[in-house]
């Protein structure tokens, strides 16, 4: 047999990593982040039905400086996985598709997930009676 001299597939060393490819697991590892989020949820609901002891062992687990950077993560992921969601729909209508609105919408849905991430965590800052 003689040897081929046939590309490689692409693989990390070599291949250029693009938004879409970025914006693409991120989503999916959002997903992941919020099925974790579902357990840490039903974690903090049925310790308020074991007592006030348990429920206060959950938030100050929750209230700690890694609990609140996990719920931020959480938070984070919520916005991201939404406003991506929207945008798959968009792509699913045949919409989108050129290459400019595809980093336009990829920027935007980042964007759209920090500002609203910012001001979520600002409001239950209001809320708790920080300002």
């Amino acid at each position: 047999m003689a040897a081929q001299n046939r590309p490689l597939s692409p693989h990390l060393q070599i291949y250029k990593i693009q938004i879409t490819s970025v914006l693409s697991i991120t989503h999916r590892l959002t997903g992941i982040a919020l099925a974790f989020g579902a357990f840490v949820l039903a974690y903090w609901l049925i310790s308020a039905t074991y007592g006030p002891e348990v429920f206060q062992t959950a938030q100050s687990l929750l209230g700690s400086w890694f609990g609140k950077l996990v719920l931020l993560g959480l938070t984070f992921s919520l916005y991201f996985h939404l406003g991506n969601g929207i945008r798959h729909l968009g792509w699913d209508f045949g919409m989108g598709f050129e290459l400019t609105h595809v980093r336009m919408t990829g920027i935007a849905v980042v964007l759209f997930a920090a500002v609203l991430t910012v001001a979520t965590w600002f409001a239950g800052y209001a809320v708790a009676g920080g300002v």
